[in-house]
């Protein structure tokens, strides 16, 4: 980020880059969901483990089936109080329920959603959540280049904003044809320089 800073005739340091990402990485975040259709109604659920100052931490993530990523959390314990929490901050602010939730097949889940959703249908399975799962690798090369994360609140300020902005990148290739995602990839690339307020000049 540094060297394309400076290509661009601007000499940054990478801390200054690290103020500014704390401090409009969220605000971006919440314009890019303002501005994004309703998520899916099929949820898939999964945690990571995460290595900070010594001590293990989880990570727990949520994804749409279309891969939207829904929200994360760092906590400290992975049982019933801690999914409980997750669930309760993931339908904050939403006007719907999902149709289906998909875990592995950890108890605390179970638990927390007998409580947090008990209309909602849940399964459990180590081989439907691959969706998730697959989630966490930008999360692990992002961790391994920064070295790590400095504590629980670094890594959910960091992560919280670093997982929406580069999906909002990285549509499904796979699913589309070259003109399409071209296509796709300009919007995106217009919908975040409205956002940001970094239009270039003519």
């Amino acid at each position: 980020m540094q060297e394309l800073l400076f290509e661009r005739g601007i000499d940054g340091t990478h801390e200054a880059i690290r103020q500014w990402c704390l401090k409009f990485g969220q605000e971006y975040v919440h314009r890019l969901k303002r501005r994004r259709a309703q998520p899916g109604d099929k949820w898939h659920l999964d945690e990571v483990f995460l290595t900070i100052n010594g001590e293990r931490h989880s990570l727990w993530r949520a994804v749409d089936q279309d891969d939207n990523v829904l929200d994360i959390l760092v906590q400290s314990r992975r049982k019933k109080k801690a999914a409980k929490k997750f669930f309760r901050k993931l339908l904050k602010g939403l006007q719907y329920v999902p149709r289906v939730i998909i875990t592995d097949k950890r108890k605390s889940y179970g638990a927390a959603k007998r409580e947090i959703l008990p209309g909602v249908e849940h399964r459990q399975s180590r081989y439907l959540n691959n969706r998730c799962e697959n989630a966490h690798r930008p999360t692990r090369q992002r961790e391994y280049r920064m070295q790590g994360f400095t504590s629980p609140g670094h890594a959910q300020r960091f992560l919280s904003a670093y997982g929406p902005i580069v999906h909002h990148f990285r549509p499904r290739r796979h699913r589309l044809s070259a003109p399409e995602y071209r296509q796709e990839m300009r919007q995106r690339c217009e919908s975040w320089t409205e956002i940001t307020g970094t239009k270039r000049a003519a």
